[in-house]
Parts: C-alpha cells; sequence; structure tokens
C-alpha cells in the first residue's frame, strides 16, 4: 500500500518498537490493498455461509411444524425481512464504529480531542456489544468471548456433512464415520487458511458460485415439472401445483401449535443468518465505506429470491401430504419424486455435503479473525499467541523461490485457527454418547440460540439505545444510514426477543421438534445456552474480580491501531494499516476497582 512520508513514519516507528529487543508489543498487519477483500469476495462470503443445509433440509421441518403452505412461505419470507433488517442494523454499527482521531504524528488515538472518523474493525458483534455496552470493563467481552471461542464455529454442520456422505456413498449409518468426516472436515478447512490465505479465499468464491447455480438449477427443475415436464417419473409436477398452491387449501387447518411455530421462526431464521460474515473480517475488505454495503445488500436480495423462489420449486414438484408422510428432508424428497429413482436423492445428499463444507470454509475463515480479536483483548491464557498473525506457509515458499520486492507477506491468524480447531473438535467429543442427529440438532440449535438470537437481541437493542439515549449525537455521524430509521432494529430485536421465549414453550407431541420425533427435550438447548451466558459472567468474575484481587494488581491493555489513508490519497477512506497490542499487570491504585 503506498504511504505518505508522515504515515510510512508512523508505521516505521511501531515496527521499530515492536521488534525492539525486550519488547513486549505484539505487531498485527491488515492485509495490503492487493490482498483485502474485493465486492465479488464479500458477496461470497455471505452466498457461502448462507447457502447450506438449510435450504435443502429446513422448507419440510417447517412445513410439517405448520401443516400450511401458506403459512410455511409466508414464514421464509418474514426470515428475508428478518435477514435483511439484521444486515441494516450491522451496517449501521460496522461503518461507524470504533471511531479514531486521525493524527499526522504519532499512533490514532480513540475518542480523543478533535473530529472522529468511522474506522471499520474486524470483529463484528463483539465490536458493536462492547462500544454499547462499556461498564462494568472486561464484562462484555468475557461474555461475548466465551460464547463465540466454544460454540462460534459449525461442529453441528460438520456432523450433518458427515451423515450426508455416508448417504451418498450408499454406506450404512456409522456414527463413527459420520465424526471422523466431521473433524477430517474441520482440520480441512483450517489448514487451508492456514497454509494459504489466498487460496482458502479463491475456494470459498469458488464454491459460492458453485453452490449459487446448483440451487438455480433446482428452481428450474421446480418450475419445469410444475409446466408438465417429464423428468423421469411422469408429469408430477401440476398435480403438486393444484394441491399445493390451491387458494382455498393453502391455509386450512393450520397447525395451533406455538412452540412449533418458534422453533420453525428460529431454524428460518438460522439459514438467513450468513449477512454477518464479512463484518468479522471489515478490516481485511476493501474500501468498505464505498462498497460494503451495496455488495451485502445486494447479495443479501438475491439470497431471499433465490429462497423464496426454491421453497415454491419444491412445493411445484411435491405434493404437501408427500412432504408430511415422509422423514426425509425436503432436497431429497423433491428429487426421489421428480427423477423417481434411487440414484437422485443419493446426488443430493452429495450436493447437500458440498454445500455443508461451503460453510465450513467460510466460517472457519471468518471466526478465525473473531477469537483473534478476542485474543487481543487479553483475556485469555497465552492472550498474545493467540492473537498473532504468522506468515503462511505458501507466502514463505513463495518468497523463497520467487522473491518479490513486497516485504510484507501474505499472513494468517494461525494460532486462532488453532483455537478455532481444538473447540470444534472437543464439541465433536464432547457429544460423542450422542446419535450423530442429535448431537446435529443440538448444536445446531445451540449456536443459533446463542449466537444468532441472544446475541442479535442485545446487538438490536443497543442500537435502539444508541439512537435514544444519545439521538443526533449518534444519527448524524453513522457511517451508514439504514433506511426507515430505527425500524430494522426494532423489528430485529421483537423477533429475537420472541424466539428467546418461544423456544421455552413445548411443541405437540405430532410436531417434528417433539421430544417423541427428536430425542430432545424442548427445554435442553434454551437452557445449555443462557447457561453459557452464565459461564461467560462467572470467567469474567474469575478474570476482572477474583484474580486482580489475589494479584493485587490490574490488567492493562493497549491497543494502538495505527490508520492512514487507503493507497496515499486524499480522498482514501480511513482504513487501519496495523495494530500494536501490548498488555501487562499494573499495580492497582488503592481503592481502585480492577
Amino acid at each position: 500500500m503506498p504511504l505518505t512520508a508522515a504515515d510510512q513514519r508512523r508505521v516505521d516507528e511501531a515496527e521499530a518498537e515492536a521488534e525492539a529487543a525486550g519488547s513486549t508489543k505484539l505487531l498485527v498487519r491488515s492485509p495490503d490493498d492487493t490482498e483485502k477483500l474485493g465486492s465479488v469476495t464479500v458477496m461470497c462470503l455471505i452466498l457461502n455461509r448462507t447457502i447450506g443445509s438449510g435450504i435443502y433440509v429446513t422448507p419440510a421441518i417447517v412445513l410439517r411444524a405448520t401443516n400450511s403452505v401458506g403459512i410455511s412461505l409466508l414464514l421464509w419470507t418474514f426470515g428475508a425481512v428478518f435477514g435483511l433488517c439484521g444486515l441494516l442494523v450491522w451496517l449501521e454499527l460496522g461503518l461507524s464504529i470504533p471511531k479514531f482521531q486521525p493524527q499526522e504524528e504519532g499512533a490514532a488515538s480513540i475518542d480523543g480531542d478533535g473530529p472522529l472518523e468511522n474506522v471499520p474493525r474486524s470483529g463484528g458483534e463483539k465490536n458493536y456489544l462492547e462500544y454499547i455496552y462499556k461498564d462494568p470493563r472486561f464484562q462484555t467481552t468475557c461474555m461475548y468471548g466465551v460464547l463465540f471461542i466454544v460454540l462460534g464455529n459449525l461442529t453441528g454442520n460438520a456432523i450433518a456433512m458427515g451423515q450426508y456422505i455416508m448417504q451418498a456413498a450408499g454406506a450404512p449409518d456409522s456414527p463413527e464415520a459420520v465424526r471422523g468426516i466431521a473433524v477430517a472436515a474441520l482440520t480441512g478447512a483450517c489448514l487451508i487458511h492456514g497454509l494459504w490465505r489466498h487460496g482458502g479465499i479463491i475456494l470459498n468464491n469458488v464454491l459460492a458460485i458453485i453452490k449459487v447455480v446448483t440451487l438455480m438449477a433446482v428452481i428450474v427443475i421446480g418450475f419445469a415439472a410444475a409446466g408438465g415436464a417429464n423428468l423421469g417419473n411422469g408429469p408430477v409436477g401440476k398435480a403438486s401445483v393444484k394441491a399445493n398452491f390451491d387458494t382455498n387449501k393453502s391455509f386450512v387447518r393450520p397447525s395451533d401449535d406455538a412452540g412449533s411455530y418458534a422453533r420453525s421462526i428460529v431454524y428460518v431464521v438460522y439459514s438467513y443468518g450468513g449477512f454477518k460474515q464479512p463484518f468479522y473480517v471489515l478490516s481485511e475488505v476493501s474500501r468498505p465505506k464505498k462498497r460494503f454495503a451495496k455488495a451485502t445488500i445486494a447479495t443479501m436480495i438475491l439470497i431471499a429470491v433465490l429462497f423464496i423462489l426454491a421453497n415454491v420449486a419444491y412445493l411445484c414438484a411435491v405434493p404437501k401430504e408427500l412432504i408430511l408422510g415422509n422423514d426425509l428432508d425436503m432436497a431429497n424428497i423433491f428429487f426421489e419424486n421428480v427423477f423417481g429413482n434411487e440414484i437422485a436423492p443419493r446426488v443430493m445428499s452429495a450436493i447437500i455435503a458440498f454445500s455443508i463444507f461451503g460453510n465450513i470454509v467460510v466460517m472457519t475463515f471468518t471466526a478465525s479473525r473473531v477469537k483473534q480479536e478476542i485474543a487481543k483483548e487479553g483475556i485469555l491464557p497465552f492472550s498474545l499467541f493467540f492473537a498473532r498473525s504468522t506468515t503462511t506457509p505458501y507466502a514463505w515458499f513463495k518468497q523463497r523461490f520467487w522473491p518479490s520486492r513486497s516485504k510484507i507477506l501474505e499472513q494468517s491468524p494461525a494460532t486462532a485457527l488453532l483455537l478455532h480447531w481444538f473447540f470444534a473438535v472437543i464439541l465433536v467429543a464432547a457429544t460423542s454418547s450422542t446419535s450423530t442427529s442429535i448431537a446435529y440438532l443440538v448444536l445446531v440449535l445451540l449456536y443459533c440460540y446463542t449466537l444468532t438470537v441472544i446475541v442479535g437481541f442485545f446487538v438490536a437493542a443497543g442500537v435502539l439505545y444508541l439512537r435514544y439515549t444519545k439521538r443526533r449525537e449518534w444519527t448524524d455521524n453513522l457511517g451508514f444510514k439504514p433506511w426507515g430509521g430505527p425500524t430494522a432494529a426494532i423489528i430485529y430485536s421483537c423477533t429475537c426477543a420472541f424466539m428467546i421465549v418461544g423456544v421455552f414453550i413445548a411443541p405437540g407431541e405430532e410436531s417434528p421438534f417433539s421430544y417423541k420425533a427428536t430425542g430432545v427435550q424442548h427445554y435442553i438447548v434454551p437452557v445449555v445456552g443462557l447457561g453459557m451466558l452464565l459461564l461467560g459472567y462467572a470467567y469474567y468474575l474469575v478474570f476482572a474480580k477474583l484474580i486482580p484481587r489475589w494479584r493485587k494488581e490490574v490488567l492493562v491493555v493497549e491497543r494502538e491501531p495505527i490508520i492512514v489513508r487507503q493507497g496515499g490519497r486524499q480522498d482514501g477512506e480511513w482504513v487501519q494499516i496495523l495494530e500494536v497490542v501490548e498488555f501487562w499487570w499494573a499495580a492497582r491504585q488503592s481503592g481502585k476497582e480492577a
């Protein structure tokens, strides 16, 4: 990245201090301009995370829970609105905080005197929650940190991937094989991103494009069947359209089971939850203030259209009664009914497994950056170890044999990837005493309930708090102003509040969410989720209260960002080029709390 003389001097000074003998400072670089993520990659991060098992599996579950084609489609439409509202909330925060005061000399200061600039930073909702709920010190970081480090992975999806691979291979169900595949997928994704950052990004983009094309093919097949095409099992579409889309029948005898509706909404909103991914790596995005909002909004609109069309396409080829009387997921029922042979469902199982691996690839890339940001706050054992970035083996090998003039080589948060892998494998092991189906159900719902629903509620409610306490101080300095003002935050927070409470309502005995159907009591997941919050609070008490009293010292955390104009241009966006991280224990002043 070309820099002005003043900016280059600040960078050189920071590097010299960090590399000085005896220095305890850690220098973490942001990617160079040539390595930053463009709009296509930002879109692919969302697409690859969003198009997974959800759109292929969940439609049948929601239809069985609601017993109504019309209500099922309405829930998927509401899910699209919910996802877009969530994106607008995250954009309002992500492009507005943190705020730095650029300086010609010395490093940037946070919340200092003079005009402040919005400089996007990686970490997603970690940054937003810390900004909104600042006091007491370390509480928010510890509570969110414990949640995300333990649950911020796709272990449940990895187990589902193992199940679908076994189905695609026509092999008998083997819990050991399924878990072995899950661990292999999680390990492979970590190795890809640790060995070659750019290669992992290329893989993510390729997978995302293939998944979009595949979903579009499913939609075309469904509408072709509706038009009377015979794709192997006769013209099944016309009967399905007549049975499913008769306006006199679509809303007849819907379920009156409140517990099933609550969990159906949870499943649907989980399917739309991929919009958060690029916010986790926001400091690695090129020109975020100019391009980021447009790319993410366009992607969520595309996903909404694809998901609603996919649901319609399924119902164009499969009558409601066949779905209600079948335990298979929607995509397998769809392929079996349209093509009329045993090979088609196995092909669909392979496609779903492929889609899930894409989920794992993108989540590994983004979640490791969040865990690195958590480590920078000093709350973990060996925080500096997990906060560092290291040169990738690919970059080292390339520089060794094909040297370039640039002294900045590609880096990845290898140690944060190790942390991510460790807890993912721990969760696989922790659920080994249950069946793989129960393990998948519990892990996916636990992730959704904690990191999507509970965290989402506090983020959206926090935006409302900022709007109605700081008022113009907040709204006049937004990096992104969402349509409708606080409307998106109101919809998102109210929906999350309903889901937090709603999942405690017991589903009926005939519900696909009942204990008879799942083998899991309805209250287990929300109780464990709330227990994880309490675990985070207990961690905070030990880390921020008990240990400082025992040591008679307080932890001092210093994060010194160096911000510059991107490209060295006067009209360039302010971006963080590197950060100097340091923490130490200092003697506590008399009467001062940690």
